[in-house]
């Protein structure tokens, strides 16, 4: 008898005490996702889900799903039938295990070439699994600690106290968490804190926003949010500045966001506004307000779980607290500018940096040492890069930044502007750290280029110089964002520094101060292969085809600018038509001169030995490119050079078509493999594109 399977809808709730903001998004993703793939792995279908996620509560509604699996077919396969009788034609004792094994009788069995147990497995009901699937996607949640409460000894990220489970109109009997599922949320803690019946799983938005004062679509409310904030910045006559993560965070603390604008005094305008901003993000999850060209307004916007008779008290209220905060910057500010920041450097040689490397403040002479190498090579001010690489660290002993970590180089900036220090010196404590995320900007001067160099690849070479290395799931030093960071700098402000050079002058450093760094050996090597691996990732996102990325690889370019340009040449010439004809000629002439082994091959080719027109024919055609692409090579103008090369390609067909290679005159040979090493080296002056060939 086959399974009766329908389509109703399914609604799941579980209420907690409020969860964490931060964690929210990620809790319910993760719930969605946990009953769905369970959903799956039991071939229950449906064809519609929309997740809820408030601070009091994990939803999910599915529409359309099965009430049961379908029914499976079953087959086993066993002995061989020649193999299920013994001599007098009675069944084996493998045969009769075999049926027993499947609950059945000998005759039960089918007979083909082997035998064969073929059953129908009825499905099961969802209402029947439903429970395991999400019990299961509970216990699997992202939640570092969990929490027991009470006598119980059910544990989870908060304590539950309710549980919702709807398939179509009826509850799903069950227990999970310690709680019997029933057909009753609960509306907001204030403004309807009661049990609300939900008949119907598709009602539940509706009526818990209707009779409960919930909105429980995370992104519904998410949305509500900022169109508020908006409305209420331009009542003010400002502009507010409204940061996603901040947004998120917000939106996981409200369940009937309201926004509402508060002020602050002006006097409080004389801190930084990274500062203030810090204060009322951190600490209050306040929006702040600019005007139309950028300035900090002495507003604030806070949204409040409730939607007050007397707004203008929770605005006093919030008044009332942001004051002491900001009060609180001020008084950082005023007494970290009572310093200098050479006073406040040495207090860094008490902070490690790093147990093995020493204190921060010898990691700051480190990095004013290779900051004015890099700002000489490049033709800037190495006495600025010095200075600022000396300062870059200090404000991490100030008020403000023990504070708010968040605004270390920000600080920096501005009270080395209050020491007098030359705005370029000030700026660059700020940029030493860009760029900080993935697409962030660049430092803008050669000074704040050379500092962000300087200390990352400072980090770099310390951290592998003590065989800390970064695995595939640890990089507790950033060192991959940091090789990014120096590989962008360089290429987008086109510098043309070797980064085996860098790290040798970064090695040094460490050797000046006595430093011992256990993984010398080779360390030079092995730290630039890594960083120009990081190359990879980048140039694949732009679509620079694999087999483009490694013909440079091959030939281990060292300066990252001059490695993008190659990588920019390859990828146009591998465009041309006659890429594919010269990527295989390359790839022939490789094997070529592979199998020649040891023999030393001739740099010169003897034109008096050229006998056969094709091979005259190449031998011009390569000595006319190599004059005409030497000054494009010298000025690293690349696609220049390959596309000049492009046009060997009729004199290598035409030369392969025609001539012997392997002569028998061993004179002969030799020079005609002298003639395919210089082919070959025309084109190594850019890539190896013998590796161009896709197959």
């Amino acid at each position: 008898m086959s399974t009766d399977i329908h389509k109703e809808d399914f609604l799941v709730e579980l209420g907690t005490e409020e969860l964490p903001p931060k964690a929210l998004k990620n809790l319910s993703d993760a719930f969605t996702q946990g009953i769905l793939s369970g959903l799956d792995k039991a071939q229950i279908t449906y064809s519609e889900v929309e997740s809820f996620a408030a601070p009091r509560r994990l939803a999910l509604l599915i529409k359309g799903l099965d009430t049961a699996q379908p029914d499976q077919q079953i087959e086993k396969k066993g002995p061989a039938v020649k193999a299920a009788f013994d001599a007098d034609g009675n069944p084996s004792k493998a045969a009769l295990g075999f049926a027993r094994s499947n609950g059945v009788t000998f005759d039960d069995l089918i007979q083909e070439d082997r035998l064969v147990f073929r059953t129908v497995q009825q499905g099961q009901s969802t209402s029947e699994l439903l429970p395991e699937i999400i019990s299961q996607s509970l216990n699997n949640l992202p939640i570092p600690k969990r929490m027991r409460w009470g006598a119980r000894r059910t544990e989870f990220v908060r304590p539950v106290h309710w549980l919702l489970m709807l398939l179509g109109n009826k509850i799903v009997d069950c227990e999970i968490l310690g709680l019997n599922a029933g057909a009753t949320t609960r509306g907001h803690r204030f403004h309807a804190n009661q049990e609300i019946t939900i008949t119907n799983p598709t009602d539940y938005a509706q009526t818990l926003h209707q009779q409960g004062k919930v909105v429980a679509s995370f992104a519904a409310r998410r949305d509500m949010i900022n169109e508020q904030v908006q409305k209420v910045a331009a009542d003010i006559n400002g502009q507010a500045v409204i940061d996603d993560d901040l947004l998120d965070e917000v939106t996981a603390l409200n369940e009937w966001p309201v926004a509402l604008s508060g002020r602050f005094d002006d006097e409080f305008l004389s801190v930084p506004s990274e500062a203030l901003i810090s204060s009322m993000k951190g600490h209050q999850k306040y929006f702040h307000v600019v005007d139309a060209s950028g300035n900090l307004l002495p507003y604030f916007i806070t949204v409040a779980n409730i939607e007050s008779n007397e707004p203008k008290h929770v605005v006093e209220g919030n008044e009332k607290v942001i004051r002491p905060r900001l009060s609180d910057a001020k008084f950082f500010y005023d007494t970290d500018r009572k310093q200098t920041q050479d006073n406040r450097r040495e207090k860094l040689k008490s902070i490690v940096f790093q147990a093995q490397l020493g204190s921060v403040f010898a990691k700051t002479e480190r990095i004013a040492n290779l900051a004015a190498f890099i700002s000489n090579a490049e033709g800037g001010d190495a006495k600025l890069a010095e200075r600022a690489g000396q300062l870059c660290k200090s404000d991490l002993v100030s008020e403000m930044v023990l504070e708010f970590p968040e605004l270390q180089g920000i600080m920096g900036q501005y009270y080395a502007a209050n020491d007098g220090e030359s705005p370029e010196v000030s700026k660059t404590l700020d940029e030493q750290y860009m760029p900080r995320f993935a697409g962030d900007q660049l430092p803008s001067s050669l000074t704040g280029c050379a500092v962000a160099i300087a200390d990352k690849v400072d980090t770099i070479t310390g951290i592998f110089g003590i065989g800390q290395l970064p695995t595939g799931s640890k990089d507790p030093f950033a060192l991959r964002r940091a090789s990014i960071g120096v590989l962008r700098i360089i290429v987008e402000k086109n510098l043309n520094l070797d980064l085996e050079a860098l790290v040798e002058k970064a090695i040094a450093g460490y050797q000046e101060q006595k430093v011992e760094l256990p993984a010398l050996d080779k360390l030079n090597t092995t730290i630039v292969n890594y960083m120009l691996e990081r190359f990879d990732a980048a140039y694949q996102e732009d679509g620079v085809a694999v087999e483009v990325i490694n013909a440079v690889k091959a030939l281990r370019p060292t300066r990252p600018l001059d490695f993008d340009l190659r990588i920019k040449a390859v990828t146009r010439f591998n465009a041309m038509d006659e890429a594919d004809a010269l990527a295989a000629a390359n790839k022939r002439v490789s094997n070529i001169l592979a199998k020649a082994g040891d023999i030393v091959i001739p740099d010169s080719v003897n034109t008096a030995l050229l006998s056969e027109d094709a091979e005259k024919a190449l031998a011009e055609a390569v000595e006319s490119c190599k004059q005409a692409i030497a000054p494009a090579l010298a000025k690293g103008l690349y696609a220049d050079a390959m596309e000049s090369l492009a046009s060997l390609k009729e004199p290598v067909d035409r030369f392969f078509d025609d001539v012997l290679v392997n002569a028998e005159d061993e004179a002969v040979r030799m020079n005609r493999y002298a003639l395919l090493k210089q082919l070959r080296s025309l084109f190594l002056h850019v890539a190896d594109i013998s590796l161009l060939q896709k197959s």
